[in-house]
């Protein structure tokens, strides 16, 4: 079958022909049909510092994909068989440790990412442990193909309350631009995002930005103020890792507000404990993956009830053979959700 594999150290991958993967008693081999595109193949293709301390090439890459069942192992019982259509969690997780038994899975030492720490879904077949396969009963490959950053969305936006809530999200990439649609579906009172691209500011108002501002050009604390009737936001959602932004979540929060950090710096940044956080009285929430099942949970039922729709913050759609072009689209900064079409 062919397949997108970092063939070896250095920037770069290939598309080659691999073995097709063998469906073991536990897993469910998938005919993939679409494939997310995100930040982290970009990371692995430029063998970036962070690619150079985690990969261990030879790898076929992709993380989030849908397909159809083509086989079912021996052990899997009841739920799945072939010709249904389904995604998948791709943080394979031990099931044992304290993080695992207390309901916390998302945090296992020991996850191992597909696509990442072993082999991918950009690939015309790929193999998962029936434990982590769901069902998308009607939902396109195309939108199931993206729930895992629909995913981080969902959890970084439902852990705080939100319902009737002044919501900041600061960096509109695709996960923010899915934070936006997710915190208006949830019955937010104003969503103000903020970004430096004017691409992706425009998709965050196509995904119902009460307000999409530019954070060098706009008066942020203005807008905030305005909408939460001069107390700040009650939920900020930092989407970026850029430390302005990360200063802007704690100096734009209402006292007794909520952070939510999903954004990565690339480095250590000071924080003034005292007066950024303790003084205000606030909560910062570390955001990793999606909680496991309860936020893929949460996805089905704002996907199926219409009322969060994906669609627009996809821009660009390739074949597999053409990922080069899939990751210039993605560092030109024009592009919102890019997604592979492999099977369908």
């Amino acid at each position: 079958m062919k397949a997108i594999v970092k063939a070896g150290p250095g920037p770069g991958l290939v598309v080659r022909d691999v073995p097709k993967p063998a469906c073991g008693p536990a897993d469910v081999l998938i005919k993939v049909h679409h494939a997310g595109v995100c930040g982290t193949d970009l990371h692995i293709a430029d063998w970036d510092a962070w690619a150079q301390g985690r990969i261990k090439p030879p790898v076929t890459l992709g993380h989030e994909f849908a397909g159809e069942i083509v086989a079912v192992g021996s052990a899997v019982r009841g739920e799945f068989e072939p010709g249904q259509v389904v995604t998948a969690e791709g943080h394979i997780i031990c099931g044992h440790c304290l993080q695992c038994r207390t309901g916390n899975g998302h945090i296992c030492r020991k996850t191992s990412i597909i696509g990442v720490d072993r082999n991918g879904a950009f690939a015309e077949y790929h193999v998962m442990p029936a434990s982590n396969v769901m069902r998308l009963d009607g939902i396109p490959t195309e939108i199931g193909a993206i729930m895992d950053p629909i995913g981080n969305a969902v959890h970084t936006v439902l852990t705080a309350e939100i319902a009737g809530a002044v919501v900041l999200v600061l960096g509109c990439g695709p996960i923010g631009c899915f934070a936006v649609g997710i915190a208006r579906a949830a019955g937010a009172k104003a969503v103000i995002a903020v970004d430096v691209n004017p691409k992706r500011i425009g998709l965050a108002k196509a995904m119902g930005a009460t307000k999409a501002l530019h954070a060098q050009h706009d008066d942020l604390a203005g807008a905030v103020l305005e909408l939460s009737d001069g107390n700040g936001a009650d939920v900020v959602c930092e989407m970026s890792g850029a430390p302005s932004a990360l200063h802007d979540a704690f100096r734009l929060v209402r006292y007794g507000g909520r952070v939510q950090l999903l954004g990565i710096p690339s480095g250590e940044i000071p924080v003034n404990l005292a007066t950024e956080i303790i003084f205000k009285g606030i909560t910062v929430y570390g955001v990793i993956g999606r909680r496991m099942y309860e936020t893929w949970h949460q996805m089905f039922r704002f996907l199926r009830s219409g009322l969060f729709d994906p669609r627009p913050v996809i821009t660009h759609r390739f074949p597999l053979e053409q990922i080069d072009d899939a990751l210039a689209a993605i560092r030109g900064g024009d592009a919102g959700k890019v997604i592979l079409s492999i099977g369908s």
